[in-house]
Order: C-alpha cells, then structure tokens, then sequence
C-alpha cells in the first residue's frame, strides 16, 4: 500500500498558483493574438505613401478608427501593389484584408467581401488634352468614350494595371476585344507612372478612376486643362468598393467585426474622408445620401 502525505504549500509557492491560475483566466491571457496584416497599395486618393499628403487618404485615415475597434487582433499594415496583394489574399497560410477591393464573380470564389464600404465616381479613360481628335470619332453626344470600339480599331494603346479590377463593363470589354494595344503595369505607384509614360508618348490613354488621375497630376505639376476624362459607355456614375478578407475561418471572425464596425463608419467618418477628394465635393455628398439606402 502506498501512503501519500499531504503538505501544505508555503505561502509565497501558494499565492504564485494563485495569480497564475487567475491570468490564465483573464480573456486574451491564454493564448497570443493573432495578426491581421491590412494590405494598402498607393492609391491616392485612398491610400498616399509619397509626399507631403502621406498618409492622409481617406482609407489611410479610416484604418485607425477600424483597428481602435478591433482590439482582439494585433493589426500589420503592408504596403503591396496590387498583383501581390491579390497573391496573399488568396494564400491560404496568410490572414489579411484589404480595404479597397472591387467585386468580381472571379474574386468571390477565393475571397471573403465584407458589405459595400465607399463609393467612388467610376474608372474611365484619361488622355492628354492634345490628343482629343483621336478620340474624338469614339466618344458619343454624352461624352462617353465606346472602349470597345477604341481596342477594335488597333490605333491606340492604353495603359492599365495588371490585376486590377475596373468594374465589370471594363473588364468585361478588356477581355473581350484585341490585348496587343494595352499595356500592362506591374509596379507601385502605377497610375502616377502610367501618367508620366502617357506624356512620354509610350500609349495614347490610361485606365482609372478620375480622382487617382487628378491626384497624381497635381503632384506631378501638370496642368489639368492638359488632361480629359471620359466615362466609359455603359458604366454607372458610381462603383462601390468592399473590405476583402482571406476565405479562412480567421477571416469570417475578423469580416463579422468588419462588418458591424462599417455599418456605423462608412457613412459617419468615410463618406467624409473621401468627399474631401472630390472635384464635386457638393454634389458626391448629396448623392452619398442614398449610398447605403436600400441596405
């Protein structure tokens, strides 16, 4: 027969079970946060990581009030161009968002959307001033820009950046018609490089939203009367953007906070950091109105 003898346990081993028992109790005591890594490309003007506006876009300003809501997560923001943050969304051994994507029927399949969290006047072609009587025989009464028509006729190259979505017209045309007049950009800063190459002649117009084209102008020093916008047939006035998460059970549980949190702030904080941007300052605020209407 074996015997055990119980000791009673000095005081000082005592209270040091004690408080150790009581930590682990503690919420968030027992194991490490988890990281969620915010991926944010230069994208003025949302996201600004040169000159004396950095960090001053509206997403850039909007992150902070997201993180301070979520407190359950350590928070990583990584700066990346679009085709790599593409790549790490779709990573399964990574956890991340993105706070500027565009819905598609190809992204949905790898990427978990959060509900519409902005709306931005949408993608259309910009031109060198100059260059209006090329464009001319392609642009309707209204002033839309047929960009099929533009990519039948083989006469004119245009810019645009690789895995970027321009909304489902645009990419619905780029994919339809002739690919050997686009000219694809890799890298950062691609709309204020795309810009420089434009007025270097290397392609007679660019794709992309008309407050990213402006913004980069302005840094650039170039007049905006040297430029034109135009709106592509068929595309409403207005895209909406979402948060995008990894498709993983990590990335359901931060896409609910996500949610809950931008219900209240898309329409308190972001229509505000965005409109600041706007040409039509006035005019995007009363169509903001309805934004979020019917949802």
């Amino acid at each position: 027969m074996v015997i055990g003898y119980w000791r009673p346990a000095r005081p000082g081993l005592l209270a040091l079970s004690i408080l150790m028992a009581l930590l682990a109790a503690l919420p968030g005591q027992s194991q490490a946060k988890e990281t969620l890594i915010w991926l944010v490309r230069d994208f003025p003007p949302l996201n600004i990581f040169y000159g004396p506006l950095r960090g001053q876009g509206a997403i850039d300003r909007l992150i902070p009030e997201l993180i301070a809501q979520m407190p359950e997560y350590n928070h990583q923001i990584m700066h990346v161009n679009r085709a790599r943050g593409t790549q790490m969304l779709q990573d399964p051994e990574v956890f991340a968002c993105d706070p500027t994507l565009l819905w598609t029927e190809e992204r949905a399949k790898h990427i978990l959307f959060s509900i519409p969290t902005y709306a931005t006047p949408s993608n259309g072609v910009t031109i060198n001033q100059k260059d209006h009587a090329l464009f001319a025989p392609f642009v309707s009464e209204d002033g839309r820009l047929d960009l099929a028509q533009v990519l039948n006729s083989r006469k004119i190259k245009i810019g645009i950046v690789a895995e970027r979505s321009y909304g489902p017209v645009i990419d619905n045309v780029l994919h339809q018609y002739p690919q050997d007049n686009l000219v694809l950009h890799y890298g950062n800063a691609a709309v204020g490089s795309m810009l420089q190459m434009e007025r270097a002649g290397r392609f007679e117009a660019f794709i992309s939203y008309w407050p990213e084209a402006r913004f980069h102008a302005q840094q650039q020093s170039v007049p905006l009367n040297e430029l034109e916008f135009y709106p592509v047939k068929d595309v409403p006035k207005y895209q909406f953007a979402h948060i995008g998460c990894s498709n993983s059970e990590q990335g359901q549980r931060a896409m609910d906070m996500i949610n809950r949190e931008m219900r209240v702030l898309r329409s308190t904080r972001l229509i505000g950091f965005y409109a600041q941007w706007m040409a039509k300052r006035e005019e995007y605020l009363q169509d903001a109105k309805t934004f979020f209407a019917d949802q």
